[in-house]
């Protein structure tokens, strides 16, 4: 009992590691790479220093700044969060975009059209709403793997594809479309369907919202869903071997169905988060590459709802900082996509972090051997 209590805490030790340190030294060396780029293209190291510390400032230098980073973040978290819980599963969902495009349109339409209902019956009906219209457009795609075999990579992509055309063709729509507007613009949603802003009570401008606790939440949940619940060990137990979950019992096709449902619904909960929360009504591009983005973060978390908490956090920070650091150093934006994209590349290749720093991964590279 003692040897298997011990390999137990190893194993768990191990994945605090690969969870914590692995991400924190990608993007350690991502940032020290992009300091390369930025000196190749000639700037000065002053400048250097100004971008960086803008990029700090930005995003955690002030209430402002905090407010940015954590509004960036939360639909970031709820799309990864869905694009992890598959991960686990052993499936690529791959279509988060096309999801929290139907999730945030169906939030858009229940939250204009409905005019009879109090702030606290309204507001939980337009997440739910987007929430279930993205499990059920995410739903196509698990069914498709479970009852033909389609690969959920190839089916999520296509399914991006026709929710993205789907939202041009709806916003034209005279039901839809802004009265006295030319252009494909949604009309905007009722205060009682839009979340509260946090902050408001110090200064109107700071745009942090209720939607913020509700990610905390889902994390929460979708961790005690993982790890403390008979759904999420089957959940597991089949990414990690179908065969033998298979074997035990478990069946199959249910679950790639409810994972698929799962997971759309976390990223429909994205695009009503966007559309209550920040936006307040639609239009195209509205979800602004989030679902793409957030495949980055799932990565970036380990596939695990604490690791991509973390890691919705940092890249919403990137986003935020970047503005101000484009701002005061004349550095491109762009240079955080590519800072996003060495992370990601480290991310892929954990053993490159541990041959960088193997005194702190002595352990896995010996098991690596």
């Amino acid at each position: 009992m003692m040897d298997y209590l011990k390999k137990k805490f190893v194993s768990e030790h191990l994945d605090v590691k690969e969870i914590l340190l692995v991400p924190i030294f990608a993007t350690f060396f991502a940032l020290t790479i992009g300091c390369l780029f930025l000196l190749a293209t000639g700037e000065g190291l002053k400048n250097i220093f100004i971008a960086y510390s803008s990029l700090f400032i930005g995003s955690l230098g002030s209430l402002n700044a905090l407010s940015e980073t954590f509004t960036a973040a939360t639909p970031l978290i709820f799309a990864a969060l869905g694009i992890a819980l598959a991960f686990r599963a052993g499936l690529f969902n791959i279509g988060a975009e096309g999801q929290m495009i139907i999730g945030g349109m169906a939030a858009v339409i229940v939250g204009f059209s409905i005019d009879f209902l109090p702030v606290w019956l309204h507001l939980p009906l337009a997440l739910s709403v987007g929430a279930l219209f993205g499990a059920m457009y995410a739903s196509i795609a698990g069914w498709l793997k479970a009852s033909t075999g389609a690969h959920e990579v190839i089916s999520t992509i296509m399914l991006n594809l026709i929710a993205i055309r789907l939202l041009d063709y709806m916003l034209r729509s005279p039901i839809i479309q802004k009265e006295g507007r030319n252009d494909p613009i949604s009309k905007s949603v009722l205060n009682t369907s839009e979340l509260p802003q946090l902050l408001s009570f110090i200064d109107p401008q700071l745009r942090l919202h209720a939607g913020f606790l509700v990610m905390l939440g889902t994390v929460l949940l979708i961790y005690w869903l993982l790890f403390h619940t008979t759904i999420g060990y089957e959940f597991r137990s089949t990414g990690a071997n179908p065969n033998a979950a298979k074997y035990a019992g478990i069946k199959a096709t249910f679950t790639i169905v409810l994972v698929m449902f799962i997971a759309g619904a976390l990223a429909g909960l994205a695009g009503a988060n966007q559309i209550t929360g920040v936006l307040g009504r639609a239009s195209p591009g509205f979800s602004a590459s989030i679902g793409f983005d957030a495949i980055a973060v799932a990565l970036l978390g380990r596939s695990h709802p604490i690791g991509v908490l973390f890691a919705g956090l940092l890249f919403g920070a990137l986003i935020a900082g970047g503005r101000l650091m484009q701002v005061k150093a004349g550095v491109s934006v762009d240079l955080i996509t590519i800072i996003q994209a060495l992370i990601i590349v480290f991310i892929a290749a954990p053993l490159l972090v541990r041959r960088a720093v193997p005194w702190i991964f002595k352990e896995d590279i010996k098991k690596d051997k």
